[in-house]
């Protein structure tokens, strides 16, 4: 002890400071060694497990897009509804849409003389790599013979196979349901309306199977009956999910109860019976006699009208979609003149073609057009001067200084490029 103490008192001051400083260092250096064997350990322990960045989506294409029918299936037993499953040729990817939109198609059967465009709503949630449609064949109209109803879908349902190739333009619209509204959805479907619903209902169930959705399906009898087998699947699956299904005239062989729960026709008194006391937000697509019904009966239920959402493909659907504007926009008490610069006529609208592609026809003046209701963009033409108003926004983009001429009606004097 003497001889340590002796050391002790014999080292000054500054020899004492330097050890005290190597100490820290050299604890400074085991800390940091440490650390770095361990952030080692952990990184290895990870495995497999990646951290990487999202990856953007793959943007939408401009303009016509070939895709192959890779197969088709009927979805209900008249075989008068079938679904079309299409991947892109050129196998690059496709980009999501949102459940409700459409896909428009450039088709021409042998017997036209030019192609023939149409819009068909996309009938399931998004999936990667194929896009699905399912289409109605439709009789047709003599009545409308500058119109060719029915010539698209009965070149679907007698003419495209496995391997066919169709034109597409990317998908649009903007029927589509709100995915930041947490208020309960209720679906209201007639006939073929069914198609953008089953997007809707399946994109819920999978995207948010903790919110209520009704569904009313709307239809003639059990032989009309489209996704039964898929709807009877979810509904049985997914305690939150609501199916109504109601048969106007059911058939023999049509059992209550089992294959439909109400009989007579889509209307308010039915929602009124069967739908929880709160706030809904509604989305409606059928027949014409249903959305001229229905729509206003729900706003006259009291629903607000951000509330309600509909489709309005086809020229009928478009006097629903129009029920309260037309308050608005009464016929012209003075004719208003409507040049069309290309063809080089000039004529007087009186207000009673509900559009001006439909009186550009009657006059005889040529314009491409497709879906009729705003839709596919086919009939956009450049407004040279004057104004326009349509009975609701259109689906498809209109370009600025253009005008889509199928749905819409003039509101001072016209000069269009056509």
């Amino acid at each position: 002890m003497g001889h340590l103490s002796t050391a002790i008192e014999s080292m000054t001051a500054p020899i004492l400071l330097g050890y005290i400083v190597a100490g820290l260092l050299l604890q400074l250096a085991i800390g940091i060694t440490i650390g770095v064997w361990r952030r080692h350990t952990d990184s290895s322990a990870l495995g497999s497990v990646k951290f990487e960045s999202p990856q953007a989506s793959p943007a939408a294409w401009v303009g016509w897009r070939e895709f192959s029918i890779v197969s088709r299936e009927f979805e209900d037993e008249s075989h008068t509804q079938c679904s079309f499953y299409l991947a892109p040729v050129d196998g690059a990817p496709l980009p999501p849409y949102e459940p409700g939109q459409f896909l428009t198609f450039s088709v021409q059967p042998a017997a036209a003389e030019r192609p023939i465009i149409r819009c068909y709503s996309l009938s399931d949630r998004p999936v990667p790599g194929t896009y699905r449609i399912t289409v109605k064949r439709n009789p047709g109209s003599a009545a409308k013979a500058q119109l060719p109803e029915g010539a698209c879908s009965s070149y679907f349902h007698d003419e495209l196979h496995e391997g066919d190739v169709v034109k597409v333009k990317a998908p649009s619209g903007h029927f589509c349901i709100d995915a930041n509204s947490s208020i309960p959805v209720v679906l209201i479907a007639g006939g073929i309306g069914i198609t953008p619903m089953m997007s809707m209902l399946q994109w819920s169930l999978a995207e948010r199977p903790e919110h209520e959705i009704h569904l009313y399906y709307g239809l003639r009898d059990g032989s009309q009956h489209a996704f039964k087998r898929r709807l009877d699947e979810l509904a049985s699956a997914n305690p939150r999910f609501h199916l109504n299904v109601v048969y106007s005239r059911p058939g023999v062989n049509d059992l209550q109860g089992r294959d439909y729960q109400y009989v007579g026709h889509m209307d308010v008194d039915l929602l009124r019976r069967t739908l929880p006391h709160g706030q809904h937000q509604f989305y409606v697509c059928g027949p014409s006699a249903m959305m001229e019904s229905l729509v206003p009966e729900l706003a006259r239920w009291g629903v607000p009208q951000d509330n309600i959402h509909y489709e309005a493909f086809g020229p009928s659907s478009m006097r629903a979609a129009s029920f309260e504007s037309e308050k608005h926009h009464p016929s012209p008490t003075a004719p208003i003149e409507v040049k069309f610069r290309r063809s080089g006529r000039a004529l007087a609208w009186d207000g009673h073609d509900e559009s001006l592609l439909a009186f550009a026809e009657r006059h005889g003046v040529a314009v491409e057009s497709g879906c009729r209701s705003g839709s596919c963009g086919t009939c956009e033409t450049k407004l040279v001067s004057g104004a326009v108003s349509y009975a609701h926004q259109p689906d498809h983009d209109v370009a600025v200084g253009h005008c889509l001429m199928c749905v819409a009606k003039p509101e001072s004097t016209l000069v269009l490029e056509v």
